[in-house]
């Protein structure tokens, strides 16, 4: 066997790296994206006899100060700096969800189209490439009407991108949003979100079902209240073969805040208080029976597990595997 030795230009390239191994804690590493087709925008495994598709739909960012907005700002800096993330602006991978199980393939979320953000509204063509055909979709699960989680709904044309799909979405939070009036109601910096979720809950072609409560929609595949985020924020639970998955939305937002600061919560959230209750009873749900978790906005895939820490939790990624 025969070794391979550094050159002399190798060693010189080496030792000019050398200083980037000493970073400062401020400092956060600047990782390139893919190059061409260098990762598939999806990530597949199984839950029982279902099959679960991770989907992306891209990134966007949010500022900073969006994150721990009831806590000290130094500190929940100094939390950002400890876990190698920046403070001025926040990373938000969005993860799509799709489960094949009987007769039933559900997509939960419709992504932001291009409305949002160019670095997002990549959902369909990543569909695409996971081979997973658009007319398949029997049923779409809306977790809430934020802008990254609907206005993807509809195409150039305001008609539904899977016509053929039964939608789903808490009545609760339809009616907050389609409440007459409910613009004048709200800060005129927010006003922009009532008309993309008016606008994308009456895309033409779309086939809405308003639910209440816990409430399956296809069989071992049951929404679930969870209420905080937005008036009517649900999150969906899957069952097969005596496994289990719970798909969060936006109830857990980050991998690392909601889990080891639970109490804190973000300007995002609209029932502050209520979304940090509702966060530890899932958490406590999830690691009390060792449910895996898909989170939205958890680095990408986004699927592992919680563990309770004392009042606190920590997220486990899942282990990749080739086999």
């Amino acid at each position: 066997m025969s070794l391979l030795k550094p050159s002399r230009r190798d060693i010189l390239k080496m030792t000019a790296a050398a200083p980037a191994l000493a970073l400062s804690a401020p400092q956060v590493a600047a990782y390139a994206g893919p190059d061409g087709d260098q990762a598939p925008g999806y990530f597949r495994f199984t839950i029982g006899d279902a099959k679960i598709t991770i989907v992306s739909d891209g990134n966007f960012f949010l500022p900073g100060t969006a994150a721990g907005i009831n806590a000290d700002r130094a500190e929940v800096e100094a939390f950002m700096i400890r876990h190698f993330l920046e403070t001025e602006r926040i990373f938000s991978h969005t993860n799509h969800v799709v489960i094949e199980l009987g007769d039933a393939v559900v997509l939960v979320d419709v992504g932001s189209g291009n409305r949002v953000s160019t670095t997002a509204g990549k959902m369909l063509g990543n569909l695409e490439a996971a081979g997973i055909d658009y007319d398949s979709i029997t049923h779409v699960m809306l977790t809430h009407a934020h802008p990254d989680h609907i206005w993807g709904i509809r195409d150039d044309f305001d008609e539904a991108i899977f016509p053929d799909a039964q939608y789903f979405i808490s009545e609760a939070e339809h009616n907050w949003w389609l409440t007459p009036g409910r613009i004048d109601t709200i800060d005129e910096t927010q006003q922009n979100l009532v008309v993309g979720a008016v606008n994308s809950l009456n895309a033409d072609l779309l086939q809405l079902n308003l639910v209440q409560g816990d409430t399956e929609i296809a069989p071992g595949i049951t929404m679930i209240s969870t209420p905080g985020h937005t008036p009517g924020h649900m999150s969906l639970h899957l069952e097969s073969d005596g496994q289990e998955l719970i798909v969060t939305g936006d109830v857990t937002r980050n991998a690392y805040f909601d889990f080891e600061r639970p109490e804190w919560y973000g300007s995002p959230d609209m029932d502050g208080d209520m979304s940090v209750a509702t966060r530890k009873r899932l958490l406590d749900w999830a690691s009390n029976d060792r449910i895996t978790l898909v989170g939205y906005h958890f680095p990408f895939p986004g699927v592992g597990h919680a563990i309770k820490e004392g009042n606190a939790y920590r997220f486990i990624p899942a282990l990749w595997r080739w086999e």
